[in-house]
């Protein structure tokens, strides 16, 4: 959506010689024109006006002297620092600028029609009067000489591929009749270069058919391609440099337009001009070096009143395949202002240069620009106008985005518009003006007429000298400046007086030092830095300044709105800094440095984006692509800024709806200043309305501060608040904060926002929200659109899951409320509702009671518990958690009563001392002696319960801390005799049990081994005895996501004694480790120590007699395997495939040891080590 502005035309009326001018070239190292005309040669300085160097033709009888010779061709060749030109006679002429003179190279008999250079110089091409084609090296020594009509139609001629349908083939015809050439055509061939000098084409009339046909060579001078036969082809060609397409012309029956070829001389796309098929001739196509505008040379064919014939060039833009006329120059009717030469510069892609046939150079330097419109508040449209020929495309990107060619609505103008502007007053922003070709000005406002000060500035404007060309004027539409920048670089500043008075001084800064670019900018812009002014200038080298500082130098294009500078770069990203916060050094920093993570002023965009117009007080900026179309962004540092103006504004509807769309992290409405948003709780629920709209933000709500992290604040923003209320989480405070405002305005209408409060709290008051669901179905409201109770647990279901709501909805003791959850759950009625009917048989206190210890609420079922009466009934087999939880309890503090009052302290004493007694056999005693320890002062009770666990060295320590020796004698001593005598007995059983489970684990092994000996061997599959091999199994990978607790609980089930289990031999193997598991070690100690030797010495022998049987049973268990016994089972009668590949997969692994082998002969190994330890 850019523009060509043109930033200034320098005419030169200095240049002087006979006759008229034939040919135009440009020396690339100087920038000087080189002229030939009917008589001479000369090198010209358009800047200076001065000739440079000039050489006669006629005098050395390379052209009449009489003016009838003419010059085809004139090259600048700067490796040789002359200039080549070919005359019609058939001279070649080298004209050195060094010298000044002429040098004849070459000369062909028949003479010369053309002549072209290839881009790199290397190669040159002449066309003969016979009609052929001469290529010659840049030392013009003659490569090939080829007939330019040839029969064959080149080395890439369609071939049909035998296949397909008839459609797609390739079907040679006969010639097809084709109109000839117009009769103003002059005949002669054109010859022209693709960009890389590989390839050129040349157009050529057909000797046949008298049409014009196009032919493609390539460096080598073999044809590779004839164009199809083109009604109305006309001479104008030009091959694009990006080497793409070759332009030429077609006058259709209806319409004249200009036509594109591919190398294979196919059509490939058109567009039409703006005129009637006999309306004018185009003399010329010529595309520039970058290959972005085509220039199209026209003449009218009927002569005026005055017999004079009207010329223009034009100026043709492609954008998103569409074909713009941005500029049109009307040299009017005048023969001595009709331009004869017209060429582009090889170095300034947008610089032209024209040579009248009055010796008057022109030279034109355009630049992009996008016209927007530049208001800076929210009346303003972010009207962006386009130039199309006599239309001007306007979109209004406020209310839209509309892609080109497409916009939002269309100005028709009379002429073709050349540039267009938008009015600068804060107030008429929207209004523009167009520049017409015929030099008239046109101006729109949108919905509304002029006003008479347009009219009468236009009729009486003001006028200012200018030391120097004015290239282009920048107006600050808020501090009312005008800057100028001159061709140089060089700044002023308009000043406005009392009108009409008017000077221009130089740009200075703060410190009254001067200020100029240091080269020309092609875009500039005004804006304030730190609060003083400067202009940016962007340059055609992608620098950017700041008065005479460089910011950066890779910007493809650049905006200033309201407070923020945003760029996009040749790295792909666009960046959005605010001016008010950074001083021109902080900006060169900022654009150096690549970005943070969380850095809100950087964002990464398609390669190629460049900035058409960003909305004012809006988030929205818009970018076009290389291809043309456009894509809308909302940059983050934008969208944060206008979210703190909107929240500082007490705006909640705006930002809330902004960041939802955005996704910006609504926690930032709090964040912002968390004072004022929670003073404003009722405007914020007011403006919000939706109650799904709060939903979501308190759903969102984390204790994260976003300003901080997401979000950082810039150096400009205030503090951030401190929190309103000490020591409470930020989500407890805005939940409260907005179920209190809620209710108070509606609680009808809010209840389901109300139970989302109370469910996102940090701890979740789920019973809370029951209750009032509960109390909703209990008092259903009668107001309109009230909530109701089925709706609000449906609600509460979305939000939590439905069997912790179950857990939470049988702790109200409610048990209609429990049914209506456990309906919305997945339970199967079988495994509830018998529990259900349970609980209601029960009396209330034991029913809450029951209740608390199954979600294992001891505190709640202890209390409830104490209200039951006769109490000591329910302590027969009290919980393990229960006591746990009881006798875990702190000591209340002295001067505090009991909470059930001396009932209540009776009967948790007497609570205490009974399950003391009842946990003896479902606790370890070494944990109830801390429990009981806490909670009694009775240190006897402790030291009995420790002798009754065997746990004698605690026991001791106990007994001399409290000097209590009259328990080793009373307790202690006869707890010890008393233990002796049995463990001979239970050694005796033990080895029966071990000699049982040997004999069976032996079966077992030998069953496994050889499942033919088995009488039970059919019901052991072969495909199974090789899948039990496996490590991987569905209840080992069920069995993983369970808690190590679970796994060995487990495993435990799996080890199963009976007789044909699966696992049987492993159960085995764990009964006869279980076996080993003795106190033995700390029993001998307390006997020695007591000096009971003899009752030590009998012990003793009995369990190495134990471990001796295990220790000798082991080979009889597992049987040694070698590689003998595996080479035996590999084959047989009685293998099958399985087996035999579970059995070589077996050799190839390394021998692993048997699990169960070597828990065994660990346990050998630690329980000797135990006897040794005892015996020493």
């Amino acid at each position: 959506m850019r523009n060509l502005k043109l930033l200034k035309s320098l005419r030169s009326t200095e240049l002087r010689g006979p006759g008229s001018p034939l040919r135009l070239s440009v020396r690339a190292d100087t920038g000087s024109l080189l002229v030939a005309s009917h008589c001479s040669i000369t090198e010209y300085d358009p800047r200076t006006g001065q000739v440079s160097c000039e050489a006669s033709l006629t005098a050395g009888g390379f052209l009449p002297e009489d003016g009838g010779g003419a010059v085809v061709g004139l090259q600048d060749l700067a490796e040789l620092e002359s200039a080549c030109l070919s005359t019609a006679g058939g001279d070649v002429v080298l004209f050195n600028f060094n010298t000044c003179q002429l040098e004849c190279v070459g000369s062909v008999d028949s003479g010369l029609t053309s002549m072209s250079w290839s881009p790199d110089e290397e190669l040159v091409v002449l066309t003969t009067g016979q009609e052929t084609i001469i290529m010659m090296t840049k030392h013009f020594e003659p490569i090939t000489e080829v007939g330019i009509h040839q029969d064959d139609f080149g080395e890439g001629k369609f071939v049909t591929v035998g296949w397909g349908k008839k459609e797609t083939q390739t079907i040679q015809v006969g010639v097809r009749p084709v109109r000839p050439a117009a009769a103003w055509d002059d005949r002669a061939p054109r010859v022209t270069w693709r960009g890389d000098g590989q390839l050129f084409a040349v157009s050529a009339v057909c000797l046949q058919t008298g049409a014009r046909k196009v032919r493609v060579w390539n460096r080598e001078g073999v044809l590779q391609a004839t164009s199809e036969p083109i009604n109305g082809l006309e001479q104008a060609l030009c091959w694009k440099p990006s080497g793409s397409l070759i332009a030429s012309t077609q006058r259709h029956p209806n319409k004249h337009s200009v036509v594109f070829m591919e190398k294979n001389g196919l059509l490939h796309g058109d567009f039409t001009l703006p005129f009637s098929k006999d309306h004018a001739k185009v003399r010329d196509l010529l595309w520039n070096s970058d290959s972005t505008v085509l220039a199209v040379w026209l003449e009218d064919l009927a002569a005026g009143e005055d017999q004079q014939v009207n010329a223009s060039i034009q100026l043709w833009v492609a954008g998103n395949y569409h074909w713009y006329l941005k500029q049109s120059l009307d040299f009017g009717r005048d023969s001595r202002k009709a331009p004869v030469c017209v060429c582009w510069d090889p170095e300034r892609p947008l610089r032209l240069h024209v040579v009248t046939r009055g010796w008057t150079s022109v030279t034109y330097d355009w630049g992009w620009a996008t016209e927007r419109s530049p208001g800076t508040d929210a009346a303003a449209d972010a009207n962006v106008a386009v130039i199309d020929g006599d239309k001007i495309l306007v979109t209004n990107f406020r209310q839209c985005v509309v892609p080109p060619p497409m916009c939002s609505f269309e100005l028709q103008l009379t002429s073709p518009v050349n540039q267009v502007t938008f009015l600068c007053q804060p107030q008429g922003t929207n209004r523009l003006a167009a520049l017409t070709s015929d030099g008239q000005i046109s101006v729109y406002a949108q919905g509304e007429s002029c006003d008479r000060d347009v009219r009468d500035a236009m009729r009486d404007p003001s006028e200012v000298e200018v030391d120097g060309v004015v290239v282009s004027a920048v107006h600050g539409s808020q501090t009312g400046t005008v800057a100028l920048q001159l061709e140089d670089g060089q700044i002023r500043k308009l000043r406005w007086g009392e009108p009409p008075l008017l000077s221009v001084e130089d740009w200075r800064d703060a410190s009254g030092c001067s200020i100029n670019f240091p080269v020309p900018c092609v875009q500039t812009a005004l804006c304030s830095i730190s609060g003083e002014e400067y202009l940016l200038g962007l340059t055609d080298r992608s620098h950017l300044y700041a008065g005479d500082t460089e910011l950066a130098s890779n910007i493809s294009s650049f905006g200033v709105c309201n407070d923020f500078l945003l760029i996009t770069t040749h790295s792909h990203t666009c960046r959005c800094l605010q001016l008010t916060t950074l001083s021109v050094k902080g900006l060169q920093a900022a654009l150096a440095s690549d970005g943070g993570q969380n850095d809100e002023s950087l964002r990464r965009v398609e390669r190629g984006s460049r900035i058409v117009t960003v909305v004012p007080q809006d988030t929205r900026v818009v970018l076009q692509m290389p291809r043309g179309n456009l894509e809308t962004v909302h940059h983050r540092a934008l969208v944060l800024a206008q979210l703190r103006k909107w929240l500082d504004s007490l705006r909640f509807r705006e930002s809330f709806e902004c960041m939802r769309k955005l996704r910006i992290n609504l926690n930032l409405l709090y964040d912002h200043n968390p004072k004022v948003f929670l003073e404003n709780m009722e405007a914020f629920i007011t403006q919000l309305g939706s109650i799904s709209h709060i939903n979501l933000f308190v759903t969102e709500l984390k204790e994260e501060d976003t300003t901080s992290t997401m979000y950082p604040r810039g150096p400009e923003s205030s503090p951030v608040q401190t929190r309103p209320v000490s020591g409470q989480k930020k989500v407890d405070v805005v939940c409260d904060a907005l179920r209190s405002a809620m209710e108070s305005m509606d609680p009808n209408k809010f209840f389901l926002s109300v139970l989302t409060t109370h469910v996102k709290k940090t701890v979740p008051e789920l019973e809370v929200a029951l209750q009032k669901v509960h109390e909703l179905r209990v008092n259903p409201p009668r107001a309109a659109g009230a909530v109701s109770a089925e709706e609000a647990l449906k609600y509460l279901l979305f939000l939590v899951n439905v069997n912790d709501l179950y857990e939470h909805s049988l702790g109200t003791y409610d048990f209609d409320l429990v049914l209506m959850v456990a309906e919305k759950s997945q339970k199967d009625p079988k495994e509830y509702l018998p529990f259900l009917n349970m609980l209601k048989s029960l009396e209330t206190n034991y029913q809450r009671y029951t209740i608390d210890k199954h979600l294992k609420r001891y505190s709640k079922a202890l209390h409830h518990l104490s209200k039951c009466g006769q109490s000591q009934r329910f302590l027969s087999a009290p919980p393990p958690p229960l006591a746990s939880a009881l006798l875990s309890a702190p000591h209340p503090p002295p001067p505090t009563p009991s909470p059930f009052g001396k009932e209540g302290h009776s009967l948790t004493h007497s609570l205490t001392h009974s399950l003391t007694h009842s946990l003896t056999h479902s606790l370890t005693h070494s944990l109830l002696y801390a429990k009981v320890r806490g909670k009694t002062s009775d240190c006897e009770e402790a030291i009995l319960a420790l002798i009754t666990g065997s746990v004698w060295e605690e026991a001791l320590r106990l007994i001399y801390m409290h000097d209590r020796q009259d328990i080793t004698e009373t307790n202690l001593k006869p707890a010890l005799l008393e233990g002796t005598p049995h463990p001979p007995p239970a050694m005796k059983h033990r080895r029966h049990n071990n000699n049982n489970n040997n004999n069976n684990n032996v079966f077992v092994c030998v069953s496994r081994r050889h499942p033919d000996h088995c009488p039970d061997a059919e019901l052991y599959s072969e495909a199974s005895s090789v899948m039990s091999g496996s490590k991987y199994s569905q209840s080992n990978s069920r069995v993983s996501s369970r808690s190590s607790k679970n796994r060995r609980k487990a495993e435990r089930k799996k080890l199963s004694l009976k007789e044909g289990s699966p696992m049987e031999d492993r159960a085995l193997v764990y009964a006869l480790g279980e076996i080993l598991t003795t106190e033995v070690h700390g029993l001998l100690k307390a006997l020695v120590l007591f000096q009971f030797d003899k009752q030590a010495e009998k012990l003793q022998p009995a369990y190495e007699e134990a471990l001796q049987a295990m220790e000798a049973a082991v080979p009889e268990v597992w049987a040694p395997e070698g590689p003998a016994s595996n080479q035996a089972q590999l084959t047989g009668p009685n293998s099958t495939a399985n087996s035999i590949m579970a059995s070589f997969q077996q050799q190839q692994r390394p021998a692993a040891p048997q699990p169960g082998r070597h828990r065994l002969s660990s346990l050998f190994i630690h329980n000797s080590s135990c006897d040794v330890c005892l015996c020493n």
